[in-house]
C-alpha cells in the first residue's frame, strides 16, 4: 500500500523544517559525491534570514508523510526549479513524480514555456526520467570542494 502522503505549499515557519530535509538528504544517505563534497555544499543546516529569503521568493512545495516532511521542490520565476530534496528513506517510493507534477501544474497556471535546473548528479536521473534533458554539465566549486551538476529543461507540456 502507498503511503499515505500530503501535498500542501510552505508558509514562512517550514523554513527550519526544510533546511532539516535539505541536510539529510545531501548528506545522509547514498550519494554520487564524497563525504567530503557532501559537506562542502551543506556544512550544516541552513539557518537565518538568507534561507528564509531563498524560500519566500520561491512557491516551494512541502511533501508530508504521517505529518512529517519527507520532501520539497521549489519553483522561482523563469520556471526555475531551484532546489529538489527528498529524505534517504523517501526516495524511489514515487515523492519525486508526485511534486514533479504539481510543481508542473504551478508553472503552467504562471504561463511558464519550460522548466529548467540545475540538477545535481544525485537528482539528474529523477530529472532524466521525467522528461527533462540536459543542456550541458558543468563543475562548480563549493568552498575546497568541486561538485559536478548538469542544466536540465522541460518544455511545459511535453511529457
Amino acid at each position: 500500500m502507498p503511503p499515505d502522503r500530503h501535498f500542501r505549499w510552505a508558509l514562512a515557519a517550514d523554513a527550519e523544517v526544510l533546511a532539516d530535509v535539505m541536510f539529510d538528504s545531501v548528506r545522509n544517505g547514498e550519494s554520487p559525491y564524497s563525504e567530503a563534497q557532501r559537506a562542502a555544499w551543506v556544512p550544516a543546516r541552513p539557518a537565518g534570514e538568507g534561507w528564509a529569503g531563498r524560500l519566500r521568493n520561491q512557491d516551494v512545495l512541502v511533501a508530508e508523510q504521517e505529518g512529517e516532511p519527507v520532501g520539497f521542490m521549489t519553483l522561482a520565476e523563469g520556471g526555475y526549479i531551484d532546489l529538489a530534496f527528498i529524505r534517504p528513506a523517501a526516495r524511489g517510493s514515487g515523492l519525486f513524480r508526485q511534486m514533479l507534477s504539481r510543481i508542473v501544474e504551478r508553472a503552467e497556471a504562471r504561463g511558464e514555456a519550460r522548466l529548467w535546473t540545475h540538477a545535481s548528479l544525485t537528482a539528474e536521473p529523477a530529472f532524466a526520467r521525467h522528461g527533462f534533458v540536459m543542456l550541458g554539465r558543468e563543475r562548480v566549486r563549493v568552498r575546497d570542494q568541486e561538485l559536478e551538476r548538469c542544466e536540465m529543461e522541460r518544455r511545459i507540456g511535453e511529457d
